[in-house]
C-alpha cells in the first residue's frame, strides 16, 4: 500500500511517499480502507519532533490520526464492527497514522459514520471535536442559560464549539475577523465579534466560560478580563 512516512523529523522535505505492507490487526482491531485522512497541528509538530520526547517513535512512522474509511477487515474479538461499514476515528497517535490507504485502529477508537456525512466531513470531526467537548463539556461542564465565550469561532475546535455550546442552551459570544463574521452566526452564535475592532473587553459583557485555543496574548488578555468582569474558565 501506498504511505507517507518520515524517517526524520524536520520540515516537509522528510515526508516521503513509499509502498509498505498494509498494516497487521490486532484482535481488537479493525482494518480501514482510507478514504480521507485530515490534517491537523499536531501533525506537522510531531513531525518537526516538538513531540518526540512524549511520544518516542521508532522512526519511520506515519503520520496523521484524522481519518474516515471503510472497514476491510475486523479482529477476532471485535463485534461492533463488520466488513463494509464506513467509519470514522481518531486513532492512537503511538501508532502509525493515515496518510496511507489503509489503517489500523483498535475498535473502541471508532465510530459508524453518518449518512449524512461525506468521508471528508467525518474525517474532519474527530480531533477538533473531541477537543471542544473535552473542553466545554468534560473541564467547564457548561450549562443551558451560561454565557460562553469562544475565541477564533471560525477556527477548527471553534466552529464545533460554537455548536456543541448552542446545543447545550448557552448563550455563544465567538470572535473572528470581519470576513467571518457571518459564518458565525450560521454556526450559531448569539453574538458575532470582529477581534480586530478594538479591545474585546469592551465589546463584550461578562461570560461565564472562556474557551481559547490560541493563548499567548489572548490569554494575557483573558486572565486580566477575569479579575474585573469576567468569569472565565481557560480551556485552551
Amino acid at each position: 500500500m501506498r504511505a507517507v512516512r518520515i524517517h526524520q523529523y524536520g520540515g516537509t522535505e522528510t515526508l516521503k511517499l513509499e509502498q509498505i505492507e498494509k498494516p497487521q490487526i490486532n484482535d481488537d482491531d479493525i482494518l480501514i480502507e482510507v478514504k480521507t485522512a485530515a490534517i491537523n497541528p499536531v501533525d506537522w509538530k510531531i513531525r518537526e519532533g516538538y513531540l518526540k520526547d512524549f511520544i518516542p517513535y521508532d522512526l519511520p512512522v506515519t503520520l496523521g490520526w484524522d481519518v474516515a474509511g471503510v472497514v476491510t477487515a475486523v479482529g477476532k474479538d471485535v463485534t461492533q464492527f463488520a466488513v463494509g461499514d464506513e467509519v470514522f476515528s481518531r486513532p492512537n497517535i503511538a501508532r502509525d497514522g493515515s496518510y496511507a490507504d489503509f489503517i489500523a485502529v483498535k475498535a473502541d477508537e471508532a465510530v459508524l459514520k453518518s449518512a449524512k456525512l461525506d468521508f471528508a466531513q467525518a474525517a474532519a470531526l474527530p480531533l477538533a471535536g473531541i477537543t471542544a467537548w473535552q473542553c466545554l463539556v468534560d473541564v467547564a461542564d457548561i450549562q443551558a442559560g451560561q454565557r460562553v465565550l469562544v475565541h477564533a469561532g471560525a477556527g477548527g475546535v471553534g466552529h464545533l464549539a460554537i455548536q456543541i455550546a448552542k446545543a447545550k442552551g448557552a448563550t455563544v459570544i465567538a470572535t473572528a475577523s470581519g470576513a467571518n463574521l457571518n459564518l458565525l452566526k450560521e454556526l450559531g452564535a448569539d453574538e458575532a465579534i470582529d477581534y480586530t475592532q478594538g479591545a474585546l473587553i469592551d465589546q463584550i459583557e461578562k461570560v461565564d466560560v472562556v474557551l481559547d485555543t490560541m493563548g499567548g496574548e489572548v490569554q494575557q488578555i483573558i486572565l486580566v478580563a477575569t479579575q474585573y468582569r469576567w468569569h472565565a474558565c481557560l480551556c485552551g
